[in-house]
């Protein structure tokens, strides 16, 4: 079983008042292992509307493979991989955004709506090390290596 070179996974999405909150909440758990317990935090919209944020924070490596096995259902996961240099800032943060529609029917697709965030392992913490390290485990996940 491969190592997993993330200190943890983020994974938000944003429940507007026109939007059904089970149906949101059912889109983020595409994601995540049946276990895991959301954040909930509701806020204001620029208009007054209510906005419900759910949001969670994975550290076991166990969940967050699960998470990156997801990922691998993308279609378009060689542009993932292709794209790492853009999706690596200098904090080593790397960035997705994955569609919530998709993802309530099931599916995994770039888009809009969920931010997966994940602070990437390297040693030392720089973007072009974290972003060798992201690389590997992709590639690792690709090969079936990795979950």
């Amino acid at each position: 079983m491969s190592s997993v070179p993330f200190h943890y996974v983020d994974l938000r999405t944003f429940c507007y008042a026109t939007e059904d909150e089970r149906r949101v909440e059912g889109a983020l758990r595409t994601f995540l292992p049946e276990d895991v317990e959301l954040e909930r935090e509701t806020t204001e919209g620029h208009h007054g509307d209510r906005i419900l944020v759910l949001s969670v924070r994975l550290e076991r490596a166990d969940e967050m493979r699960h998470v990156f096995g997801k990922l691998a259902e993308l279609a378009s996961f060689d542009r993932l991989i292709a794209e790492l240099n853009d999706r690596i800032d200098e904090d080593c943060a790397f960035f997705v955004q994955l569609d919530k529609q998709a993802a309530y029917n099931g599916e995994v697709e770039l888009g809009r709506g969920i931010m997966l965030r994940g602070k990437v392992e390297a040693y030392p913490a720089k973007k072009e090390r974290a972003v060798e390290a992201a690389t590997e485990a992709l590639e690792a996940i690709q090969a079936g290596e990795f979950a």
